[in-house]
């Protein structure tokens, strides 16, 4: 925790600001218990320095990175894609709903982890066709209701036909998924031509 009592307002700011730029998906209640003030100081603080709300952090990045996609319509990305450099690296958020758990234990299905991983995965190829060949995914602890799970993706090797994504999904420090994906792509009309 950061001692606020050592912090002017302009320090904490500063401090604020270079945080939300390492991590754009900490909340306002999480600002406020790192630095010791109310909610509402940090809402100002956020005002003050041009920081929009978490929500509308986290659109204005999916926007910018849904523009460069080619391999998936927006629609069928699981979780919001909110950082992607294409053959490189990607970022997702997914938010765990009601309609995503068990509902006698509020775990979420692991289906939608899965596709949270791979959907990433097959965003980062930069071709029009991009398609799973093979997988592997190791859960490694449950997930439960309004869970927000950040996958963070890299293309680990890139050839002329296949690509290997390794894709490690967390909520908070807790890892809670590992996969490497095996990506067969290239142009639309290799297989329109069949």
């Amino acid at each position: 925790m950061v001692n606020a009592l050592r912090l002017s307002k302009r320090q904490r700011q500063q401090e604020l600001s270079r945080q939300w730029a390492d991590n754009p998906f900490i909340t306002d209640e999480d600002m406020a218990n790192k630095f010791n003030v109310s909610v509402q100081t940090i809402r100002l603080d956020r005002m003050e320095l041009g920081i929009p709300e978490l929500r509308e952090r986290i659109k204005s990045m999916a926007e910018q990175a849904y523009g460069q996609v080619r391999s998936l319509p927006p629609d069928e990305v699981i979780g919001d894609i909110i950082d992607l450099e294409l053959d490189r690296y990607g970022i997702s958020l997914f938010e765990v709903g009601a309609e995503h758990v068990f509902s006698r234990n509020n775990i979420a299905r692991g289906h939608y982890l899965f596709a949270q991983a791979n959907s990433l995965a097959i965003a980062l190829i930069d071709e029009e066709l991009a398609l799973t060949a093979k997988s592997t995914v190791r859960f490694l602890k449950p997930v439960v209701l309004g869970d927000k799970c950040i996958a963070k993706a890299k293309v680990a090797s890139h050839g002329e036909e296949r690509s290997e994504v390794e894709v490690e999904t967390r909520v908070g420090e807790d890892r809670v998924l590992h996969g490497q994906f095996d990506i067969y792509h290239g142009p639309l009309e290799r297989v329109s031509n069949r």
